[in-house]
This record gives C-alpha cells, structure tokens and sequence, in this order.
C-alpha cells in the first residue's frame, strides 16, 4: 500500500496545484519512485489511497501498465496513516502486506530495500520497519525516531534529545493487526505503539541512500545528490 492521501502541507505552494506524491524530482514523479522500488522487490499489485487532488494521482496512475493499481478513495474523508490502511483492508488481502510512504525516496545498495524487509520476516513478528541512520539521511533535520539493537529490537527515542535512527518509509505488517482497530481517522504510530510494547516490531537498517522530500526547498539539493549518484533519470 502506498500512501498518496495527504495534504502535502509542508510542500506548499506548490502542493496547492500538484498532490505531493506527484512533485518530480530527479526525472520522475515521488509516487514512481516508490512504485519502482516496489517492482525491483517483486511486487505486482498495489493500493494506492488517494484524497488531495487525487483524480490527479488516479490520471498517472492509469498511465502506468505495471504494477497492477488499486485505489482506495478517501476523498470523503481523509484518514490518516493509519485510518487509511484499514479502509483499504478489504483490497489488501490476508497476507502480510508492504506499506510504503510517498515523501520520500530509497535507493538501493547491494540488494533493494523492501528484498531486506521481506528476508527479516517471520513469525517472531508482526511488523518489520525499514530505519535509516539519522546523521546521513538527506534532507532530514529531525532528532530521530527510533534507537536500534543488534537484533533489530526497536524503542522510540522519548525523552532523549536525540535518537540515531529514523523511519525510512516502508514497512512490512501483518493484516491480523488491524483486526480491531478504530474506524474514521487515526494515525499508524498507535499501531505502532501497541507493536513495540508487545515486543512483536523490529527494525531493519537500509544500507542504500534514503532522501527525505518534505518541502519545496528539498527538491533541488535531492536531485544534486541522486544527479551525483547516477540515479536520476
């Protein structure tokens, strides 16, 4: 599942004529960044919700042949990131599923970055989060999110100032989860939460580049970086 859904706030003004997943940077739209993350780890179908400007995103959408694309409408009501995934249940199917923001953009190193997710699933766990060092993540100027053992057990950074390590965009979960969650609007952290309290989440350090897209001042110093790379198309 790719969120599209937001309102892009922070991009303005340029969000206010183009939904955020749609800006281009480095040759091609956000949204195909992510898709084509998705396409080099061996995904065929995906769900992709849509609410601010959305029968923009759905136009791209249907000009695209692979992967297979679903869209989960929420123009009525916007649902958050966690509101939105149990919306879109009843397209997501039984098995576990990858979620993947559409603000930002992974580049592999020796393998593709959901391939890592995929090799650290099993049934000692009900999600599977792709981090990224904090000191070398593009664009980023948080504190940080998460502090990473060397077996992948996770804790968020609470009262520290800050944490070494931050959400990188993705993550693999297990639809058994979202069995009982709230309806309406809510935010995928107090799935999250939930998850790291029961010792059931784990984190797994990408070890390619990651670029962090949130505001329009990100787009150029992003496409010097990926020019520099030899991953811009």
């Amino acid at each position: 599942m790719l969120l599209a859904a937001g309102l892009g706030t922070r991009m303005r003004p340029v969000s206010n004529h183009t939904p955020k997943p749609l800006v281009r940077v480095g040759g091609k739209t956000l949204l195909d960044w992510a898709l084509d993350i998705a396409i080099d780890a061996g995904v065929t179908r995906a769900v992709v919700n849509v609410h601010h400007l959305g029968d923009q995103i759905v136009a791209h959408m249907n000009a695209r042949t692979t992967p297979e694309i679903v869209i989960s409408d929420e123009t009525a009501q916007l649902l958050d990131t966690g509101g939105g995934i149990v919306k879109a249940m009843p397209l997501l199917g039984d098995e576990p599923f990858v979620v993947m923001n559409t603000d930002g953009i992974l580049v592999a190193s020796n393998e593709t970055p959901l391939a890592r997710l995929f090799a650290h699933w099993t049934d000692a766990v009900d999600c599977v989060m792709l981090v990224h060092p904090r000191a070398i993540a593009h664009g980023f100027d948080g504190t940080g999110d998460f502090f990473v053992d060397a077996d992948g057990t996770m804790r968020r950074r609470g009262t520290a100032a800050s944490a070494p390590y931050v959400y990188a965009g993705a993550y693999v979960i297990d639809p058994k989860i979202f069995a009982n969650a709230p309806q309406g609007a809510f935010s995928a952290n107090k799935i999250w939460d939930r998850l790291l309290a029961a010792g059931r989440m784990k984190a797994v350090i990408h070890d390619g580049a990651w670029f962090h897209v949130g505001t329009p001042d990100a787009i150029a110093p992003t496409e010097a970086a990926l020019a520099a790379k030899g991953t811009a198309q």
